[in-house]
């Protein structure tokens, strides 16, 4: 402000009712003040100001597992879009799976005095988020609960998602239905694991664990999971894989393949739909996930002292053709 004085040739006061929007100075002056302020180059930084004043930074601090799956981009989006209605911006960061960078990015973001936080987490320790909660941050988790605190929390539902893909299999007379999954310490994993074999149990199928296969899956994990699966002297006829990647995974490992086992996928991805078959899928609507759990954090930023919530967000076969292939 002293620079800016100096170079507009007015008092530091008037420089100050300039930048912060105060009546009483003349057009003129203001016009030199500002005319200063982008000579040299400098920014307000609003943070600052506003903890100055007491009041909200406007931000809100976002952990995904990471920021480029199609998922959570719909995830993010949809926040983005309820924060800037209420005046705020979103800061986002990839935990990668990993609870100690999960940690790392939330404290990082309550040092930055965000206004609430919303966290995909990573692991299943959530204690150094108390003391940013007990001075009034709020926390709400998403996609998945947390592990030790007692927090908001917005789901889908993956036990349903999963059994339902079972039950559709099953009707199409599929008898040996594999599940390909990711790492059960996934919670979400872990949920949709139970599902598949709720729906086994409920079609009379029972489940064996030498269908099941379960991640971290990349693209050779997958090739070498499908083979096993597929040979043998009782090969699976249909597969229910657990998240989009893994689906993609299968898609390249069955590509010009002529005996395609069925196929349903647990989330929706871009083109699925124009893929020979289309691809058969659990969907659940990612900006509805977001936007449930925006709106939760902006009630406890509004002032809802309520106990915490647990909210379940349905989800939705979409049949393409890929599930419908007969045993």
């Amino acid at each position: 402000m002293n620079d800016v004085a100096r170079l507009a040739g007015v008092s530091i006061k008037t420089v100050s009712r300039v930048v912060n929007d105060e009546a009483g100075v003349h057009p003129a002056t203001a016009e030199r003040v500002l005319a200063a302020i982008d000579q040299l180059g400098f920014r307000r930084n609003l943070s600052a100001r506003n903890l100055r004043r007491g009041s909200s930074t406007g931000t809100i601090g976002m952990v995904l597992e990471d920021v480029a799956n199609p998922f959570y981009s719909g995830v993010t989006r949809a926040v983005q879009e309820i924060a800037r209605l209420r005046g705020r911006q979103v800061i986002t960061g990839s935990s990668d799976e990993d609870p100690a960078r999960e940690r790392e990015l939330a404290l990082e973001f309550c040092s930055r005095r965000v206004d609430g936080l919303l966290i995909v987490p990573a692991g299943l320790q959530h204690g150094y988020l108390v003391p940013e909660m007990r001075a009034g941050t709020p926390v709400v988790f998403l996609d998945r609960p947390a592990g030790d605190v007692v927090a908001d929390t917005v789901l889908v539902d993956n036990i349903g998602g999963t059994a339902e893909a079972v039950a559709h299999l099953a009707a199409h007379g599929h008898r040996r239905i594999a599940f390909l999954g990711d790492s059960p310490d996934i919670f979400t994993a872990n949920e949709r694991l139970r599902g598949y074999r709720e729906g086994c149990a409920r079609a009379g199928l029972g489940h064996h664990d030498a269908l099941v296969s379960m991640g971290p899956h990349d693209e050779h994990s997958v090739r070498r999971a499908l083979h096993r699966l597929r040979t043998g002297p009782a090969p699976a006829t249909a597969l229910v894989t657990g998240n989009n990647r893994i689906t993609v995974h299968v898609l390249r490992a069955l590509a010009g393949s002529t005996d395609r086992p069925a196929l349903v996928g647990f989330d929706d991805f871009e083109l699925a739909d124009l893929l020979s078959p289309p691809v058969t899928v659990i969907a659940h609507d990612a900006k509805a996930l977001g936007k449930a759990a925006a709106d939760l954090l902006h009630a406890r930023l509004d002032g809802d002292a309520s106990p915490p919530r647990r909210v379940v967000l349905p989800v939705r076969l979409v049949p393409r053709g890929s599930g419908e292939v007969r045993r």
